[in-house]
């Protein structure tokens, strides 16, 4: 390319529209590049244009547009059951809870080459706290991701209008309160059931729900993790949700602040101040996952990371750079004389396939790996 030296296309990556955040797109690292057939050349105008845009704009856009990929389905599907007396002509928990993974998996595949995919508060903690993740960003993540899950509701909420009046008409004239699990504010996000009062109880159920899709997150993102393809990441943390949706859902879980803060501030708007008081329970939706997701993560990263095959695989490097890597091999007994000289490749795939090491006196000690 005339004027263009190679050493100039070799930044072209770093440009700011082509920059990926930490997060979901670290999954893609592995991809393989797909050459699309552009129905025209790209003008300079719209190049002008796209590098003007302000990056934390774009960022906070496609956080805020993922977060309603995932809300709006889901509470779709919430508000066709309810709406309907639950009837399984209309919708089901089996419904809800393919509506929440589909919607999850369509708003990583549209939003997280952006952003990074995080379209959780908590999500969006443990990137910055284990990941790099910049700190400063955080607010702004966090803001956009409820400001996302607000809108869904609120459009959810004129589109079923009629609807929606009707059923609180006919709420109020049975006497019954408008705030509750299968009242005209549940539509729009979680409260516990008739009998369900201990908040002890509530808690654990979310603490654990949110664990497990925690982990799931973590476990799919590990670019050592062989069993997860770029293609297939969005649709396994999808249903990792969709699973404790089918499991959790009738006793009440929320899984995300933004998720749940975003609806319930427009089941305020709506249905009265009651949807942060009614029993006590706001607080287990919109902070739990927030403890748990931090439980969850460091449960991966103290007990289940295995970094060594994350260097070997080409996906990090040691702080130390290869003189640092060199020493950690030699203390753990892993490097012969003369091994770094001839490169490494042959013994990271001895440790990918035998598993785990143990450095003792002797040496390091391999154990078969065991797949459970």
């Amino acid at each position: 390319m005339a004027g263009v030296d190679h050493e100039q296309m070799g930044h072209l990556h770093r440009l700011q529209t082509h920059e990926l955040e930490i997060g979901t797109t670290d999954a893609i690292q592995r991809h393989i590049t797909r050459h699309v057939v552009q129905p025209r050349p790209v003008s300079q105008k719209k190049l002008d244009f796209e590098y003007a845009r302000p990056r934390w704009l774009r960022e906070c856009m496609a956080e805020a547009t993922g977060v309603f990929f995932y809300v709006y389905p889901g509470i779709a599907s919430t508000a066709a059951f309810l709406l309907n007396g639950g009837s399984a002509s209309y919708s089901s928990f089996l419904q809800i809870g393919f509506a929440y993974a589909i919607g999850i998996a369509f708003a990583i595949i549209s939003c997280a080459s952006t952003s990074g995919g995080h379209f959780n508060p908590a999500v969006t903690l443990c990137f910055a706290f284990w990941q790099g993740f910049p700190w400063k960003k955080v607010p702004y993540y966090i803001f956009s991701q409820i400001f996302g899950a607000f809108m869904a509701g609120l459009i959810l909420m004129g589109q079923y209008h009629q609807q929606i009046a009707a059923f609180k008409a006919e709420t109020l004239a049975a006497g019954k309160p408008l705030v509750g699990n299968a009242a005209p504010a549940g539509i729009l996000c979680t409260f516990p059931g008739p009998l369900q009062d201990n908040l002890g109880y509530l808690f654990l159920i979310e603490f654990f729900a949110d664990s497990y899709i925690g982990i799931m997150i973590w476990a799919a993102l590990d670019p050592a993790n062989p069993f997860v393809s770029p293609a297939s990441a969005p649709f396994v943390i999808g249903f990792a949700y969709g699973n404790m949706v089918w499991g959790f859902g009738y006793d009440t879980i929320a899984t995300n602040l933004a998720r749940d803060l975003g609806t319930r501030i427009v089941a305020a708007i709506f249905f009265g101040g009651d949807a942060f008081s009614y029993k006590h329970y706001s607080w287990i939706g919109i902070l739990v996952n927030v403890p748990a997701t931090f439980f969850a993560t460091a449960y991966y990263e103290l007990l289940m990371r295995d970094s060594l095959s994350k260097i070997g695989r080409g996906h990090a490097v040691h702080e130390a750079g290869p003189e640092g890597l060199e020493r950690h091999l030699s203390k753990a007994g892993m490097l012969q004389p003369g091994m770094m000289e001839q490169g490494t490749t042959s013994m990271f795939q001895g440790h990918s396939a035998s598993g785990d090491y143990e450095s003792n006196g002797a040496g390091a000690r391999k154990h078969e790996q065991e797949v459970v």
